[in-house]
């Protein structure tokens, strides 16, 4: 009996992974907040849902609405999962109690770099701030590309400097923890007075600059890297892209759970999807270049590797626990003077 029963073994386990893959609970709904871009989103929600047979419906948004929404819902979930925008807003989420911690066993192919050593968040990509400029503009004014940020200062560029807000834009904010960071906050502040009178608008999100700098609407827009590269491809062959020479700064673009959220399972199901080689290379398939951060995972060609850049040694951590103090600062300071 006992031999009969080894040998049964690899029968049942078979059995078994074939029931749970075909189980009505596999086939339960989940809500997603997507803070990427949509068609990126749109990629990875259709994939997951055809591998799964999970329903699954989603609003995309900023960063900084997607946590002023999650606010709003806190006594009652609305949503599952956060999917995409840096995670110094996944931070401040997890300290204000919105986020549940889920550690999936696929967070071991993500380097500590790149996660919530609790769990409340996991990173899947990863994106430096760059410079990106308009060709046409630039040769219009007799400028070459900006190196530093001091560049941008330049009286030459009035009006025609753009960035996002860092109240709605995870990008926005990036950008003004990059510098806090680089310089201290006097310094910065003072450098984002400077810049308030240079730029010709903010913008609620990141994802819209790289088409005002290629249509000509924005002579130089800070942004993500791979939001430019993206535009890029898309056509914008007047595109030129930059870093600053005194360092910039990087998101990690994160996946996590809204504490309290229904269909808790199919939540967990979904990281555990994200987080997997497959899932993450799916956005070069959508036109998104963003670096990878499962180990095995191949990045698109057209990412630029934090190693090859002068980043700054930015804290992900400090970035969301001062969020809110920050930004009530820069809107007392730099808007509102």
């Amino acid at each position: 009996m006992r031999r009969g029963y080894r040998r049964a073994l690899p029968l049942l386990s078979a059995c078994l992974l074939f029931l749970t893959a075909c189980s009505p609970e596999r086939t339960g709904e989940l809500t997603i907040y997507a803070g990427l871009y949509e068609d990126h989103a749109i990629k990875a929600i259709e994939t997951f849902q055809k591998e799964t047979g999970i329903k699954v419906s989603y609003v995309r948004m900023s960063n900084g609405e997607i946590l002023a929404r999650i606010r709003a819902e806190r006594d009652h979930p609305r949503t599952s999962v956060w999917f995409g925008g840096p995670a110094d807003t996944f931070v401040q989420a997890k300290n204000e109690g919105l986020l549940a911690p889920y550690v999936s066993d696929n967070a071991q192919l993500i380097d500590d770099k790149y996660k919530d050593s609790e769990g409340y968040w996991t990173g899947i990509y990863a994106g430096s701030v760059a410079f990106v400029s308009n060709k046409a503009w630039l040769q219009e004014v007799g400028l070459n590309p900006p190196q530093s940020w001091d560049d941008l200062l330049n009286p030459k560029y009035k009006g025609m400097i753009a960035m996002p807000d860092p109240r709605s834009s995870g990008t926005g904010y990036t950008v003004l923890a990059t510098l806090v960071q680089l310089w201290g906050e006097d310094r910065a502040f003072a450098y984002f007075k400077q810049l308030n009178q240079q730029t010709g608008a903010y913008t609620s999100t990141g994802s819209v600059l790289g088409r005002n700098v290629g249509m000509g609407e924005v002579g130089t827009a800070i942004m993500f890297s791979h939001d430019a590269v993206k535009f890029y491809k898309e056509g914008f062959r007047n595109i030129v892209i930059g870093f600053p020479s005194e360092g910039t700064g990087y998101e990690i673009g994160a996946v996590g759970i809204v504490d309290g959220a229904p269909n808790m399972r199919e939540a967990r199901l979904f990281v555990d999807w994200a987080l997997t080689k497959e899932a993450q290379e799916l956005g070069k398939f959508a036109g998104n270049f963003q670096l990878l951060t499962n180990r095995d995972a191949v990045s698109p060609e057209e990412a630029f590797p934090l190693d090859d850049l002068n980043t700054v040694p930015y804290d992900h951590d400090w970035a969301g626990t001062n969020r809110e103090r920050l930004l009530e600062k820069w809107a007392q300071e730099v808007l509102n003077p």
